[in-house]
């Protein structure tokens, strides 16, 4: 995401501020819109035949079979054995012991360090991410477990998959009473350990980051140090996934919901159209449901904390939650629907791989209008690893994608597109194709307004 000089000054002193406690992270940053300009087309400023007109592409988004072999590897047994040993921890509370072997937060993560080394073929590289937490008069160093799948590409884009492995019984800094937290939050970090192991078998273009996030509990204090780490440290968040309370239940309807603010104009939103298309490519008989929100009235998540720094952030949670289990001794792994956590698993397997696995996030477009209305002028660099693209012009109105143009990458990067509604507001984006029909990550979308000739008319 490109952001203007004051408003990264303005963000880097909040972020600073945050880390010291000193003020809230805002909930909805400043991030300003662009907007295409109009301008009178002129063919004569470019030879004949270097502009591709309305172009005509058979490089369409497809399921990829490296992919679909990877989201039918998906174990239950796998899922069903993780979260038994979370459950088996006895409370994972951060204020919980760290030298038993068996019980506390200390085991957890020394459990987590060692899985994540196992199921990572050699390719993860697992560190330990401390911070200090200083919360209702107590204090303790809790640590985020971060291990990455470095991509082929150089650059410093970065895909994180999150779930807390922290929980609480219903005191928030109780750390002895039994919690055995399965759901909330086991079944996310069986989705990550299970995703690390299957991503791990192939080498992607993009980094991919496993985010085992703690003290979510007390407040999103893990995720929070590991924005600040990941600004500081220049990392581009293109994506970032929270999996909380994903295990579902015997009997509770077969979709996902999927949480994400300011779903129409902001990069959150833009990620949970991509969730929402590529889960419709793989599982189409498991939907998501797009909630134009932050989170549920009253609650949080770890996302939120990418959120407020203005990277995108979304929500996958299940779909109907039961009350009763949050916090409590009733929260145990045999309530868990494990082919409801697969396909949970799945969708997360399908969207990640296509995000790493496509070329890189391609250069935001030059837009300008032509002499007729509804018609654009489009220019972007092309990537000579990219072999088509498919270019949005979606509706402001619209929470998800329409209809995507698409073109070769032999006659991208100087393109007019014709035909579009004059009067309507569009939100215009584009992203790169690989020859398995792999869609990469959008452009942050570009706001063209209507024409003054149609904004005008009665």
């Amino acid at each position: 995401m490109q952001l203007g000089k004051r408003w990264l000054n303005f963000l880097i002193m909040i972020i600073l501020l945050v880390g010291c406690g000193l003020v809230e992270a805002p909930e909805t940053p400043p991030v300003p819109t662009p907007v295409a300009t109009a301008v009178s087309w002129d063919v004569s400023q470019f030879p004949a035949g270097e502009m591709v007109n309305d172009p005509v592409s058979d490089v369409v988004p497809k399921i990829d079979p490296q992919i679909a072999g990877l989201v039918d590897a998906v174990s239950q047994q796998q899922l069903m054995g993780y979260v038994q040993t979370m459950q088996s921890f006895g409370n994972r509370n951060v204020f919980s012991v760290t030298d038993d072997p068996n019980f506390g937060i200390g085991a957890t993560r020394q459990w987590l360090v060692d899985e994540f080394v196992r199921v990572g073929n050699g390719r993860l590289e697992v560190t330990i991410q401390e911070f200090p937490l200083f919360y209702n008069g107590l204090s303790t160093t809790p640590a985020n477990v971060v291990a990455a799948l470095p991509g082929l590409n150089s650059n410093n884009d970065i895909i994180v998959i999150i779930a807390h492995y922290d929980n609480r019984a219903p005191e928030p800094t109780d750390g002895e009473t039994y919690a055995p937290g399965a759901n909330d939050n086991g079944s996310g970090i069986a989705l990550l350990l299970e995703s690390a192991r299957l991503l791990s078998a192939y080498e992607w273009n993009q980094t991919i980051v496993f985010l085992a996030a703690a003290a979510e509990e007390q407040g999103t204090f893990g995720s929070r140090h590991f924005v600040q780490t990941a600004f500081l440290d220049g990392m581009n968040v293109i994506a970032a996934i929270n999996y909380d309370a994903i295990g579902g239940r015997s009997g509770i309807p077969q979709y996902a919901r999927l949480f994400a603010p300011n779903l129409r104009e902001s990069p959150s939103g833009e990620l949970a159209r991509y969730y929402e298309y590529i889960v419709g490519l793989y599982l189409p008989t498991f939907p998501i449901q797009v909630i134009d929100a932050l989170d549920r009235e009253g609650r949080w998540g770890d996302h939120r904390e990418f959120v407020n720094a203005g990277m995108p952030g979304i929500r996958v949670i299940e779909s109907v939650e039961d009350p009763d289990l949050v916090n409590s001794r009733l929260d145990t792994w045999d309530r868990i629907d494990y082919s409801y956590l697969e396909q949970i698993v799945q969708m997360n397997i399908a969207v990640v791989a296509n995000l790493a696995g496509a070329p890189p996030t391609p250069q935001t477009p030059i837009i300008q209008t032509l002499d007729s209305p509804g018609d654009f002028w489009l220019r972007w660099p092309t990537d000579q690893n990219a072999a088509g693209y498919a270019i949005s012009f979606r509706p402001i109105t619209e929470g998800s994608f329409t209809t995507f143009r698409f073109v070769r990458a032999n006659e991208a990067g100087n393109v007019a597109l014709t035909g579009l509604n004059p009067a309507t507001r569009y939100a215009v984006s584009l992203t790169a194709l690989d020859e398995n029909g792999r869609l990469g990550d959008f452009t942050p979308e570009v706001i063209v307004e209507p024409s003054a000739s149609s904004a005008e008319a009665p």
